[in-house]
């Protein structure tokens, strides 16, 4: 066992990310990763309110935008942002966001969640799910149709997502016409180490996931749950029945064989939408490459669309 993979450790090592990327934004005055994502593809105007939504676990601050387009509430898409499941990044998600309300014509959420250590498993996926929840049943108050409902999410929001709609089959809804999982971990049973990628050093490294796996779970005994690891082999629960799923990999990515066996047993569960690799492009590619951004976001928000409006999906 590494130090990073001792819990005491990783969690120092967590909470000093946390707490430099604070730092950083201060001493920015307001230049930061945020103002950053508010820049970016500007032919989307920002136009958000916030709420706070009651949950078992703690209240979530969520950032909604709205369409611009006049007509009946539209139909919602809950927003999970990436981040190791340790980082609070709900504004690098920004651009997407913006993207999706104007494209695809519905309500995005943007869920700013419990991250660890402070919170650690089942905490986030637990908040997830009953926001995910609060927001079905809660639109009519709020601008938006809550019977119309996607959810989705970059890297740990994609984990997030795709265990929001488990917990959805297994406790009878709400029910959830599309999840996106776009370059998610779905495998935190396997060590990174043991994990192969395309490019001799891909973005993601073993000592990242070490403090990020051992923060958020510390046990690894409690790594094949199917909240955390759906895409290990220990995971063989019949999922017919589960949401649809759109799951786009990045060929680069040390993620991409996770979340293609995903795809795969969705696939067999009669759930996959479609199954995307994203060519020559790395974990958190769209952060910095707006034209990958646009051509990925603009695939997600098609079948955000085609979904909530109850249109026939493409065969996967």
């Amino acid at each position: 066992m590494s130090l990073l993979a001792r819990p005491a450790v990783a969690s120092f090592a967590a909470t000093s990310m946390q707490r430099l990327a604070l730092l950083a934004d201060r001493r920015s005055g307001g230049r930061g990763s945020a103002a950053a994502s508010h820049s970016r593809l500007p032919e989307f105007p920002r136009s958000v309110s916030e709420l706070k939504i009651p949950t078992s676990v703690a209240d979530a601050r969520v950032v909604v935008y709205l369409p611009t387009t006049e007509g009946p509430p539209p139909p919602v898409h809950v927003n999970f942002h990436g981040g190791g499941y340790v980082m609070s990044q709900t504004e690098i998600d920004d651009p997407l966001c913006r993207f999706l309300a104007a494209e695809a014509g519905v309500a995005v959420i943007n869920v700013d969640y419990v991250v660890a250590p402070q919170h650690r498993f089942p905490a986030p996926p637990r908040q997830a799910f009953e926001v995910v929840r609060w927001i079905a049943g809660h639109g009519g108050e709020h601008g938006w149709d809550g019977s119309r409902l996607s959810v989705g999410g970059q890297s740990a929001g994609g984990g997030l997502a795709a265990a929001v709609a488990r917990q959805a089959l297994e406790e009878g809804g709400p029910s959830i016409a599309l999840q996106v999982l776009h370059y998610p971990p779905l495998d935190l049973a396997t060590s990174d180490k043991d994990k192969r990628a395309a490019i001799a050093k891909p973005l993601l490294r073993p000592w990242m996931a070490e403090v990020f796996d051992t923060s958020y779970v510390p046990d690894p005994r409690r790594r094949t749950d199917r909240l955390v690891s759906p895409a290990h082999p220990s995971d063989t629960a019949d999922l017919s029945g589960i949401a649809p799923a759109l799951v786009i990999t990045a060929e680069f990515d040390l993620l991409k064989a996770e979340g293609e066996r995903y795809a795969e047993r969705l696939r067999q569960a009669g759930a996959l939408v479609e199954y995307h690799d994203v060519p020559q492009a790395d974990h958190g590619y769209d952060v910095n490459d707006d034209v990958k951004a646009r051509e990925v976001y603009a695939l997600i928000a098609r079948h955000v669309r085609r979904a909530v409006n109850a249109e026939a999906p493409d065969a996967g």
